[in-house]
């Protein structure tokens, strides 16, 4: 009895002593696949429609860029678990202001939880590496403010803080194993990977093998861009083979994260998707194009495997995007990465159904 007694008192103070741990394991995707639902448009379905059309295709892990109430309100109690997106435009503000982060996570998030799954905050997007330097400044500020607001509400061990980041904060990314950040981005990048690592959040990344195709076409195999069939590229350094270039830019990210001193950090890829359209320099937007690398992505992910480099680390993506957005600027591309059209119907068959398809119309009814 005394040795027991002894243990319990050792389990006790061994406890006592522990460090937080909820916030380490507070994940904010399950499974493999996950969509990015954007509305920069005006013709899409809406957002009890597309909450319908996702629960068709089984697909349970969502992200949005802003906390749209009315898209909060259509995904409660349907089981979809949902990452909502600090604007850009906010960042200083919040960087500055403790109270106003508080006051934008208790209007944006706690007031829908439990009900509708929040199970993640993307504080900016694509900041470090972008053009507007004053964010850069305000990123590290407004993620802290975010996260502290989170644990004091208790939230701390359901809702994940992250920021995503695109493929312009590396430098040297051939092969995988020479990524490195760039020189100008380390003083931001370190103080935001030393507090993700304290707060147990992952690296996200944007990674898009159809914009590396793109930018190199005469260099690289579109093939390998698509996981088809193709020679793929061998690193010297780690003596692995690729097969197809999602991994590799994953896997260089994992390089330029060892490379900073977090071996150990997570990468989630947070978009990646093909365009079925492009303007007359984006050959290689077509829907053929966007059909295989879709199909073939899915595939992929459905394997539950690593990458040649962290084979331990099941390979999670969210693809871009659920629709095309036609009112989104820039390049034709840009309008055009939906798996869905604009009235719910599939853009090209890679297994799901759209809104207008038998099992679609069912569930609906079944939810109504």
């Amino acid at each position: 009895m005394n040795n027991f007694r002894v243990f319990s008192l050792f389990v006790y103070v061994f406890l006592l002593f522990l460090p937080p741990i909820a916030s380490l394991t507070v994940q904010a995707f399950t499974g493999t696949y996950g969509i990015n639902y954007g509305r920069i448009a005006d013709n899409i379905p809406s957002p009890d429609e597309v909450v319908t059309l996702l629960r068709a295709a089984k697909i349970k892990n969502v992200r949005i860029y802003d906390a749209e109430h009315s898209v909060l309100k259509a995904f409660s109690g349907t089981g979809l678990e949902l990452v909502v997106g600090l604007p850009n435009g906010l960042l200083k503000d919040m960087s500055a202001n403790a109270d106003h982060a508080m006051e934008w996570v208790k209007e944006n998030v706690q007031a829908f939880l439990p009900e509708t799954h929040i199970c993640g905050i993307a504080v900016g997007n694509e900041v470090l590496g972008g053009s507007d330097y004053e964010l850069w400044g305000a990123l590290l500020g407004a993620v802290k403010n975010i996260y502290n607001a989170v644990k004091k509400l208790n939230l701390d061990d359901v809702v994940q803080i992250t920021t995503a980041h695109s493929q312009a904060v590396f430098s040297n990314s051939y092969p995988p194993s020479s990524c490195t950040f760039r020189d100008n981005v380390v003083q931001y990048m370190k103080p935001l990977l030393e507090f993700f690592a304290q707060v147990g959040s992952p690296f996200c990344l944007n990674a898009y093998p159809f914009l590396a195709y793109m930018s190199d076409p005469e260099n690289i195999d579109i093939n390998y861009a698509l996981f088809k069939s193709t020679q793929g590229i061998y690193d010297p350094k780690t003596d692995l083979h690729y097969d197809n270039m999602l991994d590799a830019q994953i896997d260089a990210a994992y390089a330029a994260l060892e490379n900073a001193g977090y071996k150990k950090m997570e990468v989630v890829v947070t978009e990646t998707g093909w365009a079925s359209r492009g303007d007359e320099n984006e050959s290689a937007a077509t829907v053929n194009n966007a059909r295989t690398y879709n199909y073939n992505l899915r595939k992929r992910l459905a394997k539950k495997k690593g990458t040649p480099l962290r084979p331990k680390n099941v390979v999670k993506a969210y693809i871009f995007a659920a629709f095309n957005e036609d009112l989104k600027p820039g390049a034709t591309s840009e309008r055009n990465f939906g798996l869905f059209k604009a009235d719910g119907t599939i853009a090209y068959d890679i297994g799901f159904h759209g809104l207008d398809s038998s099992s679609a119309k069912s569930l609906l009814l079944y939810l109504k």
